[in-house]
């Protein structure tokens, strides 16, 4: 990503009065001006690539650390919605369960509710045919006292 750093020839810091000579005087006037100019720009630019270079280092971090939070966010979300509907399927297959035991105790009472009506209609029909059992009864008696009465009547 960095191209490498040449190691340099000579370096040489300059003394602030240096410094202000050369900075303030583009072409110094001398035996080592045009060194000292030249020392002067290699070490600004090696100051100026130091200091690009820790910027993007800490601006490659920032990024970095920004990217780490939001996928954290994105997977807090995701995660959330996920255990949202585990819970829910959760609290569904326990209601499932309720109600099938609710629905096979209803199972188990209504045949019992069948077998009772089935015991009930017997006995009516019962007492329906004995009530028919009886009138014929009753006319066979009627019929038979008739006849007898007709046979002792002179």
């Amino acid at each position: 990503m960095y191209s490498p750093q040449l190691p340099l020839a000579r370096t040489r810091v300059l003394s602030p009065s240096e410094s202000e000579i050369c900075h303030a005087d583009p072409h110094p006037v001398g035996v080592g001006g045009l060194e000292a100019s030249l020392l002067s720009l290699i070490h600004h630019h090696h100051h100026r690539s130091v200091l690009l270079r820790d910027r993007t280092e800490k601006a490659r971090r920032d990024a970095i650390r920004s990217a780490g939070a939001v996928s954290d966010l994105l997977v807090e979300a995701v995660n959330g919605g996920v255990q949202e509907a585990f819970l829910n399927q959760k609290r569904i297959e326990l209601e499932i369960r309720a109600s099938a035991a609710t629905v096979s105790r209803f199972v188990k009472q209504t045949d019992h509710w069948l077998a009772s009506t089935h015991a009930l209609n017997s006995a009516i029909k019962e007492i329906g045919d004995f009530e028919n059992w009886m009138k014929i009864m009753d006319f066979e008696c009627k019929s038979i006292n008739a006849a007898i009465r007709n046979i002792h009547q002179p």
